[in-house]
């Protein structure tokens, strides 16, 4: 049998853990995906349903939303690299009688290739009801070891900021002459957080969420809404690598989907987890205390 002092961390851990998951569960969506609560979105009569663009549809958070989107009713727009892939989802999707979904391979890093996809977009569709910025790459190392590779801040910046830009850019127009429409950028609550070593992802989302910010105050009143999803640690390939995040307990991609989907729902301006908010207050009213603290969690973990 164990020693005493270790059972007693074993028996915390759990208690420890689901307060730690309800802390992580994102706050301030919607009430889930109706018709009644889509309103004019589903069932129009000159559109027939929503058209959702979701981005980083292959896999994880954007395949799982995807799914749930078409299974209401919209005709989803599944945008990625790998064709393979979505021609696949897009296959079981239709095979399952729940909904539409349709394949349109791209490489958000290819700027151009994003204007071809809005182009093909609004000619098939007319206009992109819902635009979910989802693709994204992630990249952790202290900046000690950043000096030689720059390129990781460029490739990141590029997929998570100039990438959501140009699609938003290329969509915006239809949506403001229609009177309707809504961006969601899924986030991440490392932004409200500043979670050290991920200050080249960190500074991408930022950056969006900066940029959503301005565009909303300028196209409020033509009907658009910008919605951010501050996503705490979801289980995906993306955090794989992170061997510390193994015992920290994490939302399934079907749950960020879920929210996502949520988002889309209740249309609100931003959704993110308890522990962020709290957080992003103390660093308000005292940015060294959080310094400390981040100090610390930089040092309690390695590379």
């Amino acid at each position: 049998m164990a020693p005493l002092p270790r059972r007693l961390r074993r028996a915390a851990l759990v208690p420890a853990g689901a307060l730690l998951r309800i802390a992580s569960r994102p706050v301030g969506g919607g009430t889930g995906m109706t018709r009644a609560a889509l309103g004019p979105l589903v069932g129009r009569p000159d559109a027939g349903g929503s058209v959702v663009m979701v981005t980083g549809a292959s896999s994880g958070i954007g395949e799982a939303a995807a799914r749930r989107l078409a299974a209401e009713g919209a005709t989803v727009l599944l945008v990625a690299r790998g064709a393979e892939a979505l021609d696949r989802i897009a296959s079981e999707i239709g095979a399952s009688g729940a909904g539409e979904a349709r394949p349109h391979p791209c490489d958000l890093t290819d700027l151009e290739a994003i204007d071809d996809l809005c182009e093909r977009a609004l000619a098939e569709h007319g206009a992109v009801d819902v635009l979910v910025n989802n693709a994204g790459r992630s990249i952790r190392r202290s900046v000690d070891r950043s000096g030689d590779r720059f390129h990781d801040f460029q490739r990141t910046m590029q997929l998570n900021y100039f990438g959501a830009i140009r699609l938003i850019l290329g969509l915006l127009p239809a949506m403001r002459e229609r009177g309707q429409g809504q961006v969601v950028n899924v986030s991440s609550a490392g932004v409200q957080i500043r979670t050290p070593r991920f200050s080249g992802y960190i500074a991408s989302k930022a950056a969006l969420e900066a940029f959503s910010d301005a565009v909303q105050a300028e196209t409020r009143e033509d009907g658009i809404r910008f919605t951010t999803i501050s996503m705490p640690l979801v289980r995906t390939p993306m955090i794989s690598p992170t061997r510390q995040y193994e015992r920290i307990p994490a939302l399934t991609p079907e749950e960020a989907g879920r929210l996502v989907v949520d988002a889309v729902s209740g249309r609100p301006r931003r959704v993110a987890p308890p522990f962020a908010h709290v957080l992003a207050a103390v660093d308000r009213v005292s940015p060294e205390a959080m310094d400390v603290v981040r100090s610390r969690v930089y040092r309690m973990f390695g590379e």
